[in-house]
């Protein structure tokens, strides 16, 4: 009798065992670069500061317009998702225009992108803006070179007049090389999750390249003011540009018990001044300045 008790408790013991083994049997073992732990680890709490920024912003009524433009397949897009990613919806927009309706191109160039502005205690993110005009309208011929003259000359006043009326704006253009942009380009037609970013601007992007850098260029110089500043992001590297982008943002509004500034130290080799970038194109291009 006690041996035959002894086997009945083994048995339970032994299928749990069993049990536990075929689990087991069922897992994979996944390698993670400790970079990318590094990245996400960082990415959480610079998400966590945006929160903390923006209950700020909603608590004192403040207007938060953040602008990115930059080439095709530059990493705009998905900048713009992890800053939002835990952002109340209610008090974050973001802002991507289709092409302008017939009506819209019988306006005010600026009109169209007037009505989405942020109001009191909002964040809004436009992906591309009324820059569209300083870049792809007239390198692919959708302006007429008066209409692009005029825009650089308008831009500076437009932007003046909403900082007058209490919107603080962040101007990001990320900047891409054109290697990595064929790359990227090569990846979203192989990709089914990706198609729906190609489009006939993008097929004509590593042609066009060169008057894209000329029409940077001379976008830079116009609309890069003291009030108003271009902060470049070199974008090569996906999440370092994303991860210096947001420093760079919390950087530059003031909230209570922000993180301490050793931790928003920017990569200087990836954030820079519009005018730094404008030097640097100069000697590249061999701009002679008057």
């Amino acid at each position: 009798m006690p041996k035959q008790k002894e086997q009945k408790q083994k048995e339970p013991k032994q299928k749990e065992k069993n049990e536990q083994k075929e689990e087991k049997s069922k897992m994979v073992t996944v390698e993670i670069k400790k970079s990318q732990l590094v990245y996400e680890k960082d990415l959480q709490t610079l998400q966590i500061e945006l929160l903390k920024m923006q209950n700020h912003i909603k608590e004192t009524g403040k207007k938060l317009l953040l602008i990115f433009e930059g080439r095709d397949a530059a990493g705009k897009g998905g900048t713009i998702k992890r800053i939002t990613e835990h952002l109340n919806p209610r008090g974050a927009r973001v802002v991507a225009l289709d092409k302008p309706s017939d009506t819209e191109k019988t306006q005010w160039y600026f009109q169209r992108y007037a009505s989405h502005l942020p109001s009191a205690g909002e964040i809004v993110l436009f992906d591309r803006s009324w820059y569209n005009r300083g870049g792809v309208e007239p390198v692919m011929g959708f302006c007429t070179p008066e209409e692009h003259e005029d825009f650089l000359r308008s831009v500076p006043a437009f932007e003046r007049m909403l900082m007058n009326s209490g919107i603080q704006i962040l101007k990001f253009y990320f900047s891409v090389s054109k290697d990595v942009q064929a790359k990227r380009f090569k990846e979203r037609k192989s990709d089914p999750l990706k198609h729906f970013k190609i489009s006939p601007v993008d097929e004509k992007a590593q042609i066009l390249w060169e008057k894209y850098t000329v029409a940077k260029y001379s976008m830079l110089l116009a609309s890069h003011t003291p009030g108003t500043p271009w902060t470049i992001v070199r974008s090569d590297n996906k999440k370092t540009a994303r991860i210096n982008c947001i420093k760079h943002i919390i950087s530059h509004v003031e909230y209570p018990d922000k993180i301490s500034n050793d931790f928003l130290e920017i990569d200087k080799n990836i954030i820079l001044d519009g005018n730094d970038e404008v030097r640097f194109m100069e000697s590249k291009m061999n701009i002679k300045m008057d």
